[in-house]
């Protein structure tokens, strides 16, 4: 296989040819070839740094990506450490097999390496296209944002715990899960699309895993774009969760069970010339606890998009019947975009807590390496 960067190494070779070539024949001089070969070297480096995923030649194309995420976290809550770690590391490789059939590995390679996503894609025209295997669920507006893309280096509490990520009941499915995805466009007016569905059918157990019950997930999402630059959405997910047995010794106390979990979402999307909005709202059902939460987030480019600052509000409650179960977070963030792919990442937050609060604001630097 031959990685993509070999072939600005080949043009740049044949250009030193031609240079020499013409140095020899006096057609230029030794100053003039130095300085072609300098504004070239200076061309193929800005090229690169636009280049999104560099291919491999094999028996069929294939495209690689990835990006690093290094971490360094200040926390103000006792006996809390601050450091470093490597948020993410992932691998991305994508492909096609025919003019309708395309696929996509991607892999995290930071902490035990696993794999995130797995699957094909069958892209018959703009209204019918289908997703086959591990991929993200048709299910809120960051859950579906690339982590490379986020204006703030973590997502919202109420994406955190409802959609299928850290602090799910389900557990850290990175919001993935396996199954089939229907999507397309509804409606188009002066080919400009207005309203995008998406239909999708899961396990309901997450990722890398077998599924542990005979019920599937149903997943539906409807955006609506009114114009340009707004997007509206809302999604529902109907889903299952087994609860295995729990033993003492080898008696059973409690039988397994399956138990709903349920979610409903609206957000919101702007982006008009350096300002952007979002926001969501999102409620769940697990079991018989009812959660909701929601989020205001706002940034501003400035300096040629080069620097971007970022203020968001986020509630969440993880219990609407108890008291004093609600916390409120206010994020400031700093962002500065050193090309298309790397940035470093400035954010603190501040963490309000209904009934008893306690001192555990902090301070996150990220800075994302991609390629």
């Amino acid at each position: 296989m031959v990685w993509g960067g070999l072939v600005f190494s080949a043009k740049s070779q044949s250009t030193d040819d031609v240079l020499n070539l013409l140095i020899q024949k006096n057609v230029v001089s030794q100053k003039d070839a130095d300085s072609i070969r300098a504004e070239a070297a200076i061309a193929s480096q800005t090229n690169l740094a636009k280049v999104k995923a560099f291919p491999i030649n094999a028996a069929k194309k294939i495209t690689v990506a990835g990006y690093t995420q290094v971490r360094y976290q200040a926390l103000e809550e006792t006996g809390k450490i601050d450091g470093f770690d490597i948020r993410r590391a992932r691998v991305d490789l994508k492909g096609t097999f025919s003019p309708y059939w395309g696929y996509r590995l991607q892999f995290d390679l930071a902490g035990t390496p696993k794999l995130i996503d797995a699957y094909a894609e069958l892209k018959l025209n703009d209204y019918f296209n289908f997703t086959i295997g591990q991929a993200k669920i048709p299910f809120s507006l960051e859950n579906l944002a690339s982590s490379t893309k986020l204006e703030l280096i973590d997502r919202s509490q109420a994406v955190e715990a409802l959609v299928a990520r850290g602090k799910d009941v389900g557990g850290n499915q990175n919001g993935r899960d396996i199954g089939i995805l229907l999507g397309g466009t509804i409606l188009k007016l002066k080919d400009r699309p207005v309203i995008d569905y998406r239909l999708g059918v899961y396990n309901g157990a997450g990722i890398n895993t077998v599924d542990n019950n005979e019920g599937k997930d149903i997943a539906a999402r409807l955006i609506v774009h009114p114009v340009v630059g707004l997007d509206i959405s809302a999604a529902y997910y109907d889903g299952s969760r087994f609860v295995p047995e729990v033993k003492t010794g080898t008696v059973v106390t409690t039988p397994s069970k399956t138990v709903n979990r349920d979610r409903f979402g609206l957000d919101l999307s702007y982006d008009l010339k350096n300002f952007s909005l979002r926001s969501e709202y999102i409620s769940g059902k697990d079991d018989q606890t009812e959660r909701e939460g929601y989020y205001v987030l706002g940034g501003y480019y400035f300096f040629q998009k080069k620097v971007q600052l970022v203020a968001k509000y986020d509630f969440y409650d993880t219990d609407k019947s108890k008291p004093d179960n609600a916390s409120t977070w206010y994020v400031l963030g700093a962002n500065y975009n050193f090309n298309a792919n790397t940035k470093l990442q400035f954010n603190y937050s501040i963490k309000q807590e209904e009934g008893t609060s306690i001192d555990n604001n902090f301070a996150n630097v990220q800075l994302q390496i991609g390629f």
